[in-house]
């Protein structure tokens, strides 16, 4: 039987869906695009704003036209927060929450065995799906689903450390969806590394719903196999974090990138985001010192003003933030800093948001993701008056949009003439050029040598390459070789 995925939201859903493939595949099932026929369609979905809730049920509509016999099953955040509201949707079989994802496969495989002996495989009717959705709140261990081997790209495979957040911002609705803070065993992160590594992965991404939490829960006890292999890090975890195993705040991701740096090869090891909640600008410079690891961070800020992140629940003032950036360009003045900025929160003035416009003026940020605020049920924020008129969003939005492309454009200036390492992804044949990410996160689009226009240079795919950065072109910039 044919399965097919759509995968909405953040780094760990897209991870979620690479081991649900895995554990389909097991199961006998043939993964196919998430526009082509199939038997079977999982929707693994988001739900930080109504948009993404919205794309999930259109999604579920364009699929029931490709099959109306297909099986859909439903699961993510927005599952897990809306079960009845999904489940009514027509065509929905099953809804799964976002503790038992990994269950998802041998769910649906009992499913259709009672379908097609109760139906003989008849078209599933909507308000008549099965929920299998569990609250939150017990969530208390990792759900540890096995090795994920495999990744849909070919250089760059991501490894889910961590589940959970307890930092309650008002707006957001996750710590409900995913619940509290828990962490994987490093013992577990350190075996799929090696894995990854050995299929051929030049970068490992440790990816989480707040990966700056990993190790801080008091009830973690980190496990290591015995054997002289684990007695250093089994001491290492000992010394660094307390007697029940939990760490400080930024200790225990620090502990993990530790790990894998020791790992023999040529790779690098990249941050998917860092929290300022979290984590201050001594806890960040301290991972510095692994070479391995990208200089790069994405570091949410949500709002350039401080009364806004006050009301937002943030726990950190403007100055904070500008303080890590500050220390982060001393340590390399061309460091990536990427961020996310929520335009027209409840309460927000224009002074508000042009602080939040001046912060893009004074951080050359690489990368920009801008949104506007959206009323999730349940939240402290969907209570707080002085909610803004759509169109003051949309405008602000669109501002912060422009800002961000004029702070990216300063970053690619001031990397000019600079030489860094980049990872070679793809060959454009359009356009002639091989094209890959500096360590950094700079987009860079390298000319193929001459005699080697179909791009078939061979090995380097997949390779790192040192080049010196030229000048802004599409999205990244130019560069060429320096060996």
């Amino acid at each position: 039987m044919k399965v097919s995925f759509y995968t909405l939201g953040c780094r760990v859903n897209q991870y979620e869906t690479e081991m649900l493939k895995e554990r389909f595949r097991a199961a006998g099932y043939e993964p196919v695009g998430e526009e082509e026929f199939a038997d079977v369609y999982v929707i693994n979905t988001c739900t930080v704003t109504s948009l993404a809730d919205r794309k999930s049920r259109q999604y579920i509509r364009r699929m029931k036209r490709l099959n109306p016999a297909a099986f859909v099953c439903v699961t993510g955040c927005y599952a897990q927060i809306s079960p009845e509201e999904v489940a009514a949707l027509e065509g929905v079989d099953m809804v799964v929450g976002t503790s038992d994802k990994g269950k998802i496969p041998e769910l649906t495989s009992a499913a259709l065995e009672s379908r097609g002996a109760k139906e003989g495989g008849s078209e599933s009717i909507g308000g008549t799906a099965e929920i299998l959705v569990r609250p939150h709140t017990p969530f208390e261990e990792y759900e540890e689903t096995g090795t994920v081997a495999s990744m849909e790209g070919r250089t760059r495979a991501f490894i889910k450390v961590q589940e959970g957040c307890n930092r309650y911002c008002s707006y957001c609705e996750i710590p409900f969806a995913r619940g509290d803070v828990r962490s994987r065993q490093p013992a577990k992160v350190l075996e799929e590394a090696k894995m990854l590594l050995e299929n051929g992965f030049k970068e490992i991404v440790l990816t989480g719903i707040n990966t700056a939490l990993y190790g801080t829960e008091k009830r973690f006890k980190p496990e290591f196999p015995a054997g002289s292999e684990f007695d250093k890090y089994r001491k290492l975890w000992a010394e660094s974090c307390g007697e029940d195993g939990a760490c400080k705040y930024g200790t225990g991701l620090e502990l993990l990138i530790a790990m894998i740096s020791d790992i023999p090869g040529d790779f690098r090891i990249r941050v998917s985001s860092l929290e300022p909640t979290v984590v201050r600008a001594e806890d960040v410079m301290r991972l510095l010192k692994y070479e391995k690891l990208c200089r790069h961070f994405h570091l949410s800020m949500q709002s350039g003003s401080s009364n806004v992140l006050k009301a937002m629940n943030r726990s950190y003032r403007r100055e904070d933030y500008m303080e890590i950036a500050k220390a982060l360009f001393k340590a390399d003045p061309c460091f990536g800093i990427s961020t996310d900025i929520i335009a027209g929160f409840p309460g927000e003035s224009e002074g508000d948001f042009a602080e939040s416009l001046g912060m893009t003026e004074e951080i050359p940020f690489c990368k920009v993701h801008a949104f506007d605020y959206s009323k999730r049920p349940g939240t402290k924020a969907a209570q707080m008056g002085g909610h803004l008129d759509p169109q003051v969003k949309k405008r602000r939005v669109k501002e912060l949009i422009a800002a961000g492309d004029a702070a990216q454009k300063r970053f690619f200036e001031r990397c000019a003439g600079t030489e860094r390492v980049v990872l070679i992804e793809e060959y454009l044949p359009e356009i002639g050029m091989y094209v890959g990410y500096t360590d950094n996160f700079v987009r860079t689009y390298v000319a193929a040598p001459e005699g080697d226009a179909e791009g078939t240079r061979a090995g380097i795919i997949n390779s790192f390459v040192r080049v010196r950065l030229e000048k802004n072109y599409r999205d990244g910039m130019t560069a060429a070789p320096t060996e």
